[in-house]
Order: C-alpha cells, then sequence, then structure tokens
C-alpha cells in the first residue's frame, strides 16, 4: 500500500507564536502515525513562490495522511497556524 504525506509549504508571520503551534500540533501529528521526513532546513527556491518553511510528514497511507489532517484535535491546533503564518498544505498519495 502506497505511503500518503502531508505536505506544508509556510511563510511564518509571528515566530512566537508559531512555536506554539509547532509544540501542540507535534505530539497529535506522531501520536497519528506521523514520521517528520522534513521540518524547516534549508530550502531553494528553485520555480514558483517561495515560502520560509517546508514541512513533509509521512504516514502509513494515503488515508492515515487525511485522517490525521482531519482529526479534530489537529483541527482545533491548525487556527494556530492561521493566525500566526499563511500556508499551502496538501495531502498525497505516494508510490
Amino acid at each position: 500500500m502506497p505511503k500518503g504525506y502531508i505536505i506544508g509549504h509556510i511563510t511564518v508571520n509571528d515566530p512566537e507564536g508559531y512555536k506554539e503551534y509547532i509544540e501542540k500540533d507535534t505530539p497529535i501529528l506522531l501520536g497519528l502515525g506521523a514520521v517528520p521526513i522534513v521540518r524547516g532546513g534549508q530550502a531553494t527556491v528553485m520555480e514558483g513562490e517561495p515560502q520560509n518553511r517546508h514541512v513533509v510528514f509521512e504516514f502509513p497511507s494515503y488515508q492515515a495522511a487525511l485522517d490525521a489532517y482531519n482529526n479534530p484535535e489537529y483541527q482545533e491546533v491548525m487556527k494556530i497556524r492561521h493566525r500566526t503564518a499563511s500556508s499551502t498544505i496538501i495531502v498525497v498519495e505516494g508510490v
């Protein structure tokens, strides 16, 4: 079965406030089976509009990634990200 991924391209507008999001979202996602693959780090935008932070979480399946994104506890914490950053979040099936 192909794995699933949550991929985020994020521009943090309030770094102090965003720290709260990271502190709260990490245990939720890990508890739902996430494996962090990319979490910040150096990046070079080769095409498209730049964002200043990139994240990739791997899940056992596409459905598990969708379920994690739609998890009520995560949805509540997501409100912190919406206040402190602009982002594009994608759920994708691997190969």
